[in-house]
């Protein structure tokens, strides 16, 4: 079953939801031995990067993860402090990152904004992908999704980019490598961008309408 880990950072009820309304049965669960049994993984959540970290590691989910998304290559989608939690680490703290992507999160760089710019980054934002991705398939040219943050990836290849956008200068949105994605906008608060690219992940990896 599609498995949304819980570790205390929020937004989990409205991905289920989005999910349900697709017809995607999803668990929300910090269970190890649920976490274990999962077909696909969502690592949700908001908040400050090392909470986030500390967390995984209080409730001993570092191990199981690593195993799922490392060894057994079970396919996992980061979502916004979730895709930051895969870099190496963030200007935000100094916890160690999952390191499962060579890249790091920084802040933006308020030198490179336009005085009308703010931090954090708020608002909807055109969005160039990646065309070889299965998390795009079928979407338009420049999809539109909702972002709230003040720090972004900066991956080491380019080839690990998955798409782009802009505030104030153009920066990683989204990062993939495999089995592993994570991307810095909300698809749950994305509407219709957002329930295509959840619907994709979904079927991609065999997570069926009506799934149960």
């Amino acid at each position: 079953m599609l498995t949304i880990v819980d570790y205390g950072t929020g937004n989990l009820r409205s991905v289920q939801n989005m999910l349900r309304s697709l017809g995607v049965a999803a668990r929300i669960t910090s269970a190890r031995a649920e976490i274990a049994t999962a077909s696909a993984l969502i690592l949700p959540g908001v908040g400050h990067f090392d909470f986030g970290m500390r967390s995984l590691k209080q409730l001993d989910l570092r191990g199981v993860l690593d195993e799922m998304a490392l060894e057994k290559k079970v396919p996992l989608l980061g979502i916004c402090l979730g895709a930051q939690l895969l870099t190496r680490g963030s200007d935000e703290g100094t916890e160690p990152g999952l390191g499962w992507i060579a890249a790091d999160t920084r802040r933006f760089d308020e030198a490179r904004l336009d005085v009308s710019l703010r931090v954090p980054h708020m608002g909807w934002a055109d969005t160039e992908f990646r065309a070889s991705s299965g998390l795009f398939a079928g979407a338009a040219p420049r999809p539109r999704f909702y972002y709230v943050h003040s720090y972004h990836i900066v991956a080491d290849e380019e080839t690990d980019e998955l798409c782009h956008a802009v505030h104030g200068y153009r920066f990683v949105a989204g990062i993939e490598r495999g089995n592993i994605a994570g991307v810095q906008f909300h698809p749950e608060k994305s509407h219709r961008f957002g329930k295509q690219l959840l619907d994709n992940f979904a079927r991609t990896h065999g997570l069926a309408r009506g799934e149960r």
